[in-house]
């Protein structure tokens, strides 16, 4: 996450915490590690003052549908498409496997879309299918999780990747007292913005303010709620002196939430990571979460559809300095690698969860 920030809507004027999600998305390490070339150039100069086309067709591919962090994002996307007459949908498969996406790309394809915004399952998977959608003409703008560069033509990310990484430890850390055991439960683990965020957790635990914390075990739950719950539970059988746990996916800090309020840990283990404030919000106020943290996702799902609009009307072509405006948001520009960042997260906590409603 690098690039301009701009006020989000839902958290204009509230500070950035030291642990807002900023430690990886892609746009420092790892995480970019495998998705660090430069966006591909296009042979068509970008004309910023071009009319957003009308009746866009803009279609939105979520890791999975029915997860409630993508149900967000996408209405928020479906939102934007509305506000400048185009269509938007959510279509999407019902696990979050590697390669689940990618006949819902081949069929958009054959619906001629205009644009696909997707949060890629796996990085590389859904490519070729990706580079067929753009010989097709279609535009290709990646959000929340990127694919390798060269299936896409934008990158909406949702805050740095290295603050994201780096202040989900800071904030565990203050939890626990810099001190004791601790375990990462996450999503899938191809998960591009997964993992470049834990990459930054590990390099921040290397630092000497963290010497007395040792990070166990990195688990996934595939963004199931039930295997996240069972994985919480085999954490906690195979350390019972575990000290905290971050999971940095929405399904997974709710499911662990759930087995940690009706469990002896209730309390004793920390849990921080990503989340929504209505989903969290009982468990801030009975004590099993303190602080977690998370940008707007109906916000991340609204830039990206006025990216792909953009993109699709001529207004950038995906280039570095390219600038478009999105609506309510304000104007951005594009970053390094074809990346677009949305902005900061902010820390909830029971003394301001009540502020917000998503």
């Amino acid at each position: 996450m690098t690039t301009m920030w701009r006020p989000i809507a839902l958290f204009a004027g509230l500070a950035l915490l030291a642990s807002a999600c900023g430690g990886t998305t892609r746009d420092d390490v790892a995480q970019q590690a495998s998705a660090s070339a430069a966006a591909p150039a296009s042979s068509a100069a970008a004309d910023p003052n071009a009319p957003l086309k009308a009746g866009l067709k803009i279609a939105f591919l979520p890791k999975q549908v029915n997860n409630p962090y993508f149900t967000i994002a996408d209405a928020g996307g479906i939102e934007a498409a509305k506000e400048f007459g185009g269509e938007g949908k959510e279509v999407g498969p019902s696990e979050a496997s590697a390669s689940s996406q990618v006949s819902y790309i081949n069929t958009l394809i054959q619906q001629k879309q205009d644009a696909i915004v997707i949060s890629a399952n796996d990085p590389n998977a859904v490519v070729p299918a990706l580079k067929q959608a753009k010989d097709a003409g279609i535009k290709v703008v990646s959000y929340d999780s990127d694919t390798a560069p060269e299936g896409r033509d934008l990158f909406v990310n949702q805050a740095s990747a290295e603050d994201l990484g780096r202040t989900e430890v800071q904030l565990l850390a203050e939890q626990i007292g810099h001190k004791g055991k601790i375990a990462i439960l996450s999503a899938t683990p191809n998960a591009t913005n997964q993992n470049t965020w834990i990459e930054f957790m590990k390099d921040e635990l290397t630092k000497p303010e963290y010497k007395d914390m040792e990070l166990v075990k990195v688990a996934y739950g595939n963004d199931e709620d039930q295997k996240s719950f069972t994985e919480t539970q085999g954490l906690l059988r195979a350390y019972p002196d575990l000290a905290g746990i971050i999971s940095p996916t929405t399904v997974g800090i709710a499911a662990a939430a759930r087995y940690l309020s009706d469990s002896k840990f209730k309390g004793k283990v920390k849990l921080t990571g990503l989340g929504t404030p209505n989903q969290l919000r009982k468990f801030v106020k009975d004590g099993t979460i303190d602080g977690f943290e998370l940008w707007s996702p109906g916000d991340l799902g609204y830039l990206a559809c006025y990216a792909a609009a953009a993109l699709a009307s001529g207004q950038i072509t995906g280039a570095e300095g390219d600038t478009f405006k999105a609506g309510k948001l304000g104007e951005y520009t594009v970053g390094a690698k074809g990346e677009v960042l949305l902005g900061k997260p902010t820390v909830f906590t029971k003394d301001n969860i009540d502020d917000f409603d998503f």
